[in-house]
């Protein structure tokens, strides 16, 4: 079983829409068993709260249920998890000084590494964004979990 950790800053838009989109696509392709999914924060701000709603309405148009409460990452995760997959240069930053053993950094990648048809570096924050921040999000998010799938399941 392949165990993914995604990350943004807060857990309430980015990694909790991976997490979301995730989690249909590998059951879209009857592969829930191979993978363990979830998602985490590099603060507590917004520790046991929902995901923001603006994320929640986006995500449910496209049929994703973004059903993940907050949660900052901890030491424990960079154990128990295959993959952590952050979504911009400071996740990076933050996850890699939070890594407790030099060996586990190697587990920790950009979302970007994994885009077909997009461009972009990073996931960006659409928290400030409007409408169309939280669309484009998704649009990346989608992308990168088609390849992250088909790479893991090669």
């Amino acid at each position: 079983m392949k165990k993914i950790l995604f990350i943004c800053l807060g857990n309430i838009c980015r990694s909790a829409a991976a997490e979301a989109v995730m989690k249909k696509l590998i059951d879209d392709e009857d592969l829930s068993k191979d993978f363990f999914i979830d998602s985490a924060g590099t603060i507590d701000y917004h520790k046991g709260e929902k995901a923001d709603s603006r994320m929640i309405s986006h995500a449910a148009k496209r049929g994703y249920d973004i059903t993940s409460i907050s949660r900052p990452i901890t030491q424990q995760d960079y154990y128990d998890f295959d993959y952590i997959i952050v979504m911009d240069e400071n996740n990076f930053k933050n996850v890699s000084n939070l890594c407790p053993e030099d060996k586990l950094i190697n587990k920790i990648i950009y979302m970007s590494e994994f885009f077909t048809k997009h461009n972009d570096k990073v996931v960006p924050d659409p928290y400030f964004g409007g409408e169309k921040g939280f669309e484009y999000v998704l649009d990346l998010l989608e992308d990168g979990c088609k390849e992250v799938i088909s790479q893991l399941i090669k």
